[in-house]
């Protein structure tokens, strides 16, 4: 009987291993990345072509390989960091397994150029689905050029499952920020189709957090420093008012390395206690060093996650660091019993009275005195010749403090209803309200006019009585389908209207947040947006949607970035319909908001005027009926 065991051949191994450690482009950024810091390098180039679909080169000044390396390090587990097994719990590199390369080379054209310091000449090797194509001596610069072409070119079901260009762009930027952020001692540069993304020069930490992520950052920044036996953790953490709704800009660093953990993730949240709104996460950069031998890499394919011998010390040092550095720069709420200053009184006038002031008043002042004597007043207030009283004041002159009016003499102020006809009084147009007595606090009309037809229950649902028996509607996701209906119909047929700003607004992104709000412009300004600027690092909106306030516009695009985070739809109509769910979720209202009738009686309408009232945007029912048949029943013996 024959053996139907076989090994498999070399290039078959490597295709699935390329499986495992080669998902998308930005898989071979992060490798390649990773090798050129593991070279000492310290410039290293990153470029890149239609989103690393079509070349991802990668440029360093580091060591360089002999010749023998070269060619030895495109063979499987075929690796300078370790040599022994024990050197697995003592890792200080980035790439141990000696995958990485033959994978990569099994699945694409690659063509690497390397040479040593001390050599005169180079080595240039192309290789093309794991087969030698030629190799070459070539004159050289110091260090290694990776260039990696036509990704998946002889496995076309794996190309066909890649994302759009900017989804798979968005990964390579955010692998490209994890290895900056990690070696801020290395000048980094990123290319994108011909264009320069980043350009990082050798700096320290913050300085590089602020160059990568620009816009106002350094004012986000809280310093964390806290050295321990166990741990060393350096780094920043967001204030509490710029924290987002999305976790975009968490990083976690442990020996240089990047690592996710929900762990340690839920320390930073602990520390933050009391400090953030329900569903916002703050924004972290905490570097942690801990001995190698304390903890175990290799417990994941892509090493991004790490298992620690003793968890619960680290979270322990970690909420405390970080609450006290929130205390220290008066993020959080401290308790202080000092007097301010500023309420004492000022010194001169400690001894001061308080001045009382005077009234004068002229006693000898009437109003109504007869004025056929011709009073005069000069300016001082004496009176002239004429006058009989000597009084400063007349009815025939108003005059005080030098301030003199001419005013029509009169006789006298009986004068004044002369020729007032009191008929006249009691045709008067105006209706004096009478002390009448009826039956009833509301008349007929006005009983008919106050009955009610909806009603909200506990600011969640509500309810309207039909024929049948009565509808209840969830306010939230009614609300919901209202909004993404007319936000649809306005990207796909209509052109919104949109309200000018007085003061255009000025908001602070990201890099890799501002590419996604180029790429979402023209949808935006479909429903109402009016951008006036777009820069680097921030836009300027003049005109908003009629039915969104200034304030909630930046709400409305960090969730919609948040909402993204997964991908830009490649359609339009499926970008559109993105962009409306987003701005649905946002703007409708919330459960626990109260609603006026009138308020109620106009969603109840709008929902049921929609082409599809039954269910809100994210397939969840907006309604139930009760019928009278139902309800009898619960009553039923």
């Amino acid at each position: 009987m024959s053996s139907i065991i076989q090994l498999l051949p070399d290039h078959v191994a490597n295709q699935i291993a390329a499986g495992e450690v080669v998902q998308r482009p930005a898989s071979v950024v992060k490798e390649l990345l990773e090798n050129a810091v593991d070279a000492d390098a310290t410039d290293i180039k990153l470029i890149i072509k239609d989103a690393g679909k079509s070349l991802v080169q990668v440029i360093d000044n580091g060591k360089g390989m002999s010749v023998t390396d070269a060619r030895l390090c495109f063979e499987r587990h075929a690796t300078s960091k370790i040599r022994q097994a024990e050197d697995l719990f003592s890792l200080c590199t980035k790439g141990f397994r000696g995958e990485a390369l033959a994978s990569i080379a099994a699945i694409a054209h690659m063509e690497m150029k390397t040479k040593q310091d001390q050599e005169e000449l180079g080595t240039h090797i192309i290789i093309e689905g794991s087969k030698f194509v030629s190799q070459e001596v070539a004159v050289l610069p110091k260090g290694t050029s990776f260039a990696v072409k036509n990704l998946f070119f002889n496995i076309p079901a794996r190309r066909n499952f890649l994302k759009s260009d900017t989804v798979e762009f968005r990964h390579v930027m955010d692998e490209f920020q994890r290895v900056a952020l990690a070696h801020p001692n290395i000048h980094f540069t990123f290319y994108h189709n011909g264009s320069e993304m980043y350009n990082l020069p050798a700096a320290g930490y913050r300085q590089r957090v602020v160059g990568i992520f620009s816009g106002k950052t350094n004012e986000k920044l809280v310093p964390v420093n806290e050295d321990t036996e166990i741990i060393n953790v350096q780094g920043f953490v967001c204030k509490p008012e710029f924290a987002k709704k999305n976790r975009g800009e968490q990083f976690f660093f442990v020996n240089d390395r990047f690592i996710k953990s929900g762990y340690l993730h839920h320390a930073v949240i602990a520390a933050y206690d009391g400090l953030l709104k329900d569903g916002s996460q703050p924004s972290y950069f905490l570097y942690l060093q801990v001995p190698p031998n304390t903890i175990d890499i290799n417990i994941h394919p892509t090493k991004t996650e790490i298992k620690f011998d003793d968890e619960q010390a680290l979270y322990a040092i970690l909420r405390a660091s970080i609450k006290h550095s929130l205390g220290q720069f008066n993020v959080a709420p401290v308790l202080d019993f000092d007097r301010d200053a500023n309420l004492d009184t000022p010194y001169h006038y400690k001894d001061l009275e308080a001045e009382t002031p005077t009234i004068q008043v002229d006693g000898t002042f009437n109003p109504f005195t007869d004025d056929k004597t011709n009073q005069h007043y000069t300016k001082s207030g004496s009176s002239g010749s004429g006058s009989s009283s000597g009084s400063s004041f007349s009815s025939g002159s108003n005059s005080y403090s030098g301030y003199s009016k001419r005013v029509e003499p009169t006789t006298s102020w009986e004068s004044l209803y002369v020729g007032l006809d009191t008929e006249s009084i009691e045709s008067s147009p105006f209706n004096f309200e009478n002390e009448e007595v009826t039956s009833s606090l509301f008349n007929d009309d006005e009983v008919e006019t106050a009955s009610q037809k909806t009603y909200q229950i506990h600011k969640k649902y509500i309810v309207s009585p039909i024929k049948s028996g009565m509808v209840i509607v969830d306010q939230q996701r009614a609300h919901q389908r209202v909004l993404y209906e007319q936000f649809l119909l306005n990207m796909t047929v209509n052109q919104a209207s949109s309200q000018q700003l007085l003061f255009p607004l000025n908001l602070f992104y990201s890099s890799d947040e501002m590419t996604l709000i180029e790429e979402l412009k023209p949808s935006l300004e479909t429903t109402g947006f009016v951008f006036e600027d777009a820069q680097t690092d921030h836009i300027v909106i003049s005109g908003i949607p009629v039915n969104i306030t200034e304030s909630e516009v930046s709400l409305v695009i960090e969730q919609l970035l948040s909402d993204l985070q997964d991908g830009i739809p490649a359609s339009s109509y499926s970008q559109n319909d993105t962009i409306a769910k987003s701005m649905a979720k946002s703007l409708a209202v919330k459960t626990g908001s109260y609603l006026t009738e009138k308020e109620q009686d106009n969603l109840v309408n709008g929902l049921f005027a929609c082409k599809d009232p039954n269910i809100s945007p994210f397939q969840k029912p907006t309604f139930i009926t009760m019928r009278v048949e139902d309800i009898d029943k619960k009553f039923a013996i």
